[in-house]
């Protein structure tokens, strides 16, 4: 992806997450990543899957 570019992306977080859908908690369903001080992607939760 290069910068303004948009995508459905799956990731895995290291640590435990909270998060959930925007359709259904918007507040816990937006989320950004960053690296060394940075912002490098903003985005919106449209499906979680939990690990068993």
């Amino acid at each position: 992806l290069k910068t303004g570019d948009g995508a459905i992306v799956k990731f895995k977080p290291l640590k435990p997450l909270v998060i959930e859908p925007f359709s259904q908690i918007p507040q816990l369903g937006r989320f950004a990543i960053r690296d060394m001080g940075m912002t490098i992607a903003v985005g919106v939760v449209k499906e979680v899957t939990q690990k068993g």
